[in-house]
């Protein structure tokens, strides 16, 4: 397959046309590359805030972006299906009926519409002190025709027991949206992504925002390089890189994946991250 990783700017809009207009912009590029499944930024649905003129404004803009949701995810899943790829939604918040306070939550999308979602499961400073984000579902690898994909949003890919749950359910390819706003946040995710590469013997890709917004201050600057990741092993670059945008360069990136490499170099590689995990926690509690 082909994947598309988008780096990602941020703009404030006036009308719906207008928003609809960059994702379609944005979705018929990647696609007429030829791209399986593209990937878009943690975040990047704060966009939606201007459409109610609340993004000034750090609660307004969690309300307003949550009250459009709906609508972005459902044109993407549009979008996914009159060009037959797959999609992961942009981030953003939502507000459920059984929490009082929102999640972060990104859709995948596919040819056939809906597929699942997948929540951040770990908060940074900012969500949590400053904008009272929470933790959302449990993770869940998800199985689509593409192979099986994981999600973790952002910090989540600093976290390598959230990766291990998703790899021992399967996953084959983890996607890591991003929003950071200095080049160190963003190189502690990609150094994240890698390393659970590595940890994995899979393939992981980081779409970033990139760019000033600074008519929101949750996302008002925004640093990084689209990248997609596999292990520096057989079959794969020696040093793990597929495809690396230049840093704050917006559009996309592209890669070539094949399972069929994921399994061997599980299989055959020169060294047996994947399945000799289990052996560092044995060896971790015998530790004194």
């Amino acid at each position: 397959m082909r994947i598309a990783t988008a780096a990602y700017p941020l703009d404030p809009f006036d009308k719906w046309e207008d928003y609809a207009a960059k994702q379609i912009h944005w979705v018929r590029e990647a696609a007429g590359a030829g791209a399986d499944l593209l990937v878009f930024p943690e975040y990047a649905r704060m966009e939606l805030a201007t459409l109610q003129n609340a993004a000034g404004e750090l609660e307004a803009s969690l309300h307003a972006a949550s009250d459009l949701a709906q609508d972005a995810d459902h044109l993407m899943a549009d979008l996914a299906q009159g060009y037959g790829v797959h999609i992961l939604c942009p981030s953003g918040p939502v507000f459920d009926e059984d929490r009082d306070r929102p999640v972060n939550r990104a859709w995948l999308v596919g040819p056939d519409g809906f597929v699942d979602y997948t929540d951040k499961q770990v908060m940074t400073r900012f969500e949590r002190e400053q904008w009272n984000v929470v933790p959302g579902d449990p993770l869940q690898m998800i199985d689509t025709p593409l192979g099986k994909i994981g999600v973790l949003i952002c910090y989540d890919a600093e976290f390598p027991l959230l990766a291990r749950r998703l790899i021992e359910q399967g996953t084959e390819i983890l996607l890591c949206p991003s929003c950071t706003d200095s080049e160190a946040g963003y190189n502690r995710v990609r150094i994240g992504a890698q390393a659970r590469a590595l940890e994995g013997q899979c393939v992981t890709v980081q779409s970033p925002t990139v760019g000033d917004a600074k008519w929101s201050p949750a996302v008002d600057e925004n640093v990084g390089a689209a990248g997609i990741y596999g292990p520096p092993d057989l079959g794969f670059p020696e040093d793990g890189i597929l495809a690396q945008g230049a840093l704050d360069d917006p559009g996309w990136v592209l890669a070539d994946i094949d399972l069929a490499a994921i399994h061997k170099v599980r299989a055959e590689g020169h060294v047996f991250n994947h399945a000799h995990w289990p052996e560092s926690h044995i060896a971790a509690s015998q530790t004194e």
